[in-house]
C-alpha cells in the first residue's frame, strides 16, 4: 500500500508541485490549503505523514501539532516554514514534530526528509505497541491439552492479519480471547475496536458501522465516524456477527472486498486498513441453511477458527480457572475447600467462565475478612444443585467422586498433588479412593 501524506500548503503553485512530484515517487497525497480543511482530513482519515505550513490563512501551524497528536501520537510530522522562523520551527519541534525544513523547499531533500520521518513513525509504533505488551498479561482460559491447543492457534493468529471467527457459547472467553489477539499483534499500538451486532439492527448498525455525513438523515446534524474511520490500522471486532442482518452482510461484504467504504449520505470514498475479528454464539451452518447468512461473506471471515468449548465440557480446568478469576478478584489467598470445589465441579455452568466469575464475586462479597469460602457463600448456586440432583437423583458422594476422578485424572495420577488441590489430606484421599473402589467392585 502506498504511505498516505497529507500535505498543509496555502500556497497553490507549490502545492501542485509537491503533490506532482511526490505522486511519482510512489506517494498517495492529500490536500489541505488551510487547517478547516485539515482538520476534516484527519477526521476521515489516518495518515502516515503530515507535511505542515506553519502560516496558514486560518490558523498557526504550531497549535494544529496539538490537533494532530490528539489523533494519532505516532504521526511523523513535517513542519515547513521560512528563514526567518527558526525559532518557531525549534518550537515545532518541541511541540511534537519530527522534523522541520525552510523555504524554499527543495522536492529531493523533501522526499529524503519524508523518508526518515516514516522511519521514525514506524519506530513509535513499534516502541508503543512494546510498552503496551509489556503491561499486558498473558491469557489464561485454562491448562487442559485442548486449551492450551486454542492458545497457540491464538497465538498464531497474532503474528498475521488474516481474519479470524471465535465460536462458542456466550461466556465462553470470546471477547477475551479477540483482545488479546489484537494486544499479541503488530497491530497493538493502534485501536481494538468491538461492536456487539446483536445490539442494533438494520439502519441503526450501519450508522455504527459506517458513521454519516450531515445532512443524511433528520438528525445527521454532523459529519460522524463510523467504526471503521476508528478502526483504521487497528482491530475491527464484530461480537455476534451471526445477529448481523442480512443487508449490512452485503454492504460490509463490499467493504471486505473493496478495502473501501462511503459514510451514509456521502459520495466520498474512504479507506481503512483494520484487521477483522468476528465471534458468535451461534451455529453458523444452521444459517446458512436457512438463509440467514451469506455464504461469501463466512469465506471472508472464517480463515482461522477458533472454537472454545463450554466449561461443563472441561471440568478438569475448573480449579485452575477459580484460582485465577480469585487472583483477578483481589483474592489470591483465599481457601477454596474441598466441598466447595466440588459443588462447584457439579454445577453444569450454562453462562460459562462469565458466570464462574460472578458467583465467585458474590461469595467474596459474603465472606469475611480472613475467612475463607464456604458452601454458605454459595447458596443460589446450592439451591440450583439441590433441583437438578432432585431431578437426576446424584448423590453429594457421587458428586465428590467425580470430582476427585477428574481431578486425578488432571493431575496424572499424583495422589500427592491431586490432595494438596483438593486441599485436604494425603490419608483423606486414600480413604476416599478406597471408598470409591469399593463402591464400584459392589
Amino acid at each position: 500500500m502506498k504511505p498516505y501524506v497529507l500535505l498543509i500548503e496555502d500556497h497553490d503553485a507549490t502545492r501542485f508541485g509537491f503533490v506532482r512530484y511526490f505522486s511519482k515517487e510512489g506517494y498517495e497525497v492529500e490536500e489541505a490549503a488551510d487547517l478547516a480543511v485539515a482538520a476534516k482530513a484527519i477526521d476521515a482519515n489516518r495518515f502516515d505523514a503530515i507535511v505542515l505550513d506553519i502560516n496558514l490563512p486560518d490558523g498557526s501551524g504550531l497549535d494544529f501539532i496539538d490537533t494532530i497528536r490528539e489523533h494519532d501520537p505516532c504521526t511523523p510530522i513535517i513542519v515547513i516554514t521560512g528563514a526567518g522562523d527558526i525559532p518557531l520551527a525549534v518550537e515545532a519541534m518541541q511541540r511534537g514534530a519530527d522534523n522541520f525544513l525552510t523555504k524554499p523547499v527543495d522536492n529531493a531533500a523533501l522526499l529524503a526528509y519524508l523518508g526518515k520521518t516514516l522511519e521514525i513513525g514506524m519506530l513509535k509504533r513499534r516502541l508503543s505497541a512494546r510498552k503496551r505488551l509489556e503491561k499486558q498479561e498473558d491469557i489464561f482460559l485454562g491448562d487442559t491439552p485442548a486449551m492450551l491447543d486454542i492458545i497457540h492457534l491464538a497465538r498464531t493468529a497474532a503474528t498475521s492479519d488474516i481474519p479470524v471467527l471465535i465460536t462458542g457459547e456466550t461466556g465462553t472467553g470470546k471477547g477475551v480471547l479477540a483482545r488479546w489477539v489484537h494486544s499479541q499483534s503488530a497491530r497493538a499500538a493502534h485501536e481494538f475496536v468491538e461492536l456487539n451486532c446483536s445490539g442494533l439492527r438494520g439502519e441503526l448498525l450501519s450508522r455504527e458501522i459506517f458513521g454519516n455525513a450531515r445532512g443524511a438523515f433528520t438528525s445527521a446534524d454532523q459529519d460522524r465516524k463510523g467504526l471503521l474511520d476508528v478502526a483504521d490500522r487497528g482491530t475491527l471486532f464484530l461480537d455476534e456477527i451471526g445477529d448481523m442482518g442480512v443487508d449490512i452482510q452485503a454492504q460490509f461484504l463490499k467493504v471486505l472486498e473493496e478495502k473501501s467504504y462511503r459514510r451514509l449520505g456521502d459520495v466520498k470514498l474512504l479507506r481503512s486498513n483494520f484487521r477483522l475479528i468476528c465471534a458468535t454464539h451461534r451455529d453458523i451452518g444452521s444459517l446458512l441453511q436457512s438463509g440467514l447468512f451469506r455464504q461469501d461473506l463466512l469465506y471472508r471471515i472464517n480463515l482461522m477458527t477458533i472454537h472454545i468449548p463450554p466449561l461443563r465440557e472441561r471440568m478438569a480446568d475448573l480449579p485452575a480457572i477459580v484460582s485465577y478469576l480469585l487472583r483477578e478478584l483481589g483474592a489470591s489467598e483465599m481457601v477454596v475447600s474441598g466441598d466447595v470445589m466440588a459443588m462447584l465441579t457439579a454445577y453444569a455452568w450454562p453462562g460459562n467462565i462469565r458466570e464462574l466469575k460472578n458467583v465467585l464475586e458474590r461469595a467474596l462479597l459474603l465472606t469475611p475478612r480472613g475467612g475463607a469460602l464456604l458452601q454458605a457463600h454459595f447458596s443460589n448456586l446450592a439451591h440450583s444443585l439441590y433441583t437438578r440432583s432432585a431431578q437426576c437423583a446424584r448423590t453429594v458422594r457421587e458428586v465428590e467422586e467425580m470430582h476427585i476422578m477428574a481431578m486425578l485424572d488432571k493431575v496424572k495420577g499424583d495422589v500427592e498433588k491431586a490432595a494438596r488441590t483438593l486441599n485436604i489430606s494425603r490419608a483423606t484421599l486414600y480413604r476416599r479412593l478406597k471408598q470409591i473402589k469399593e463402591s464400584a467392585a459392589g
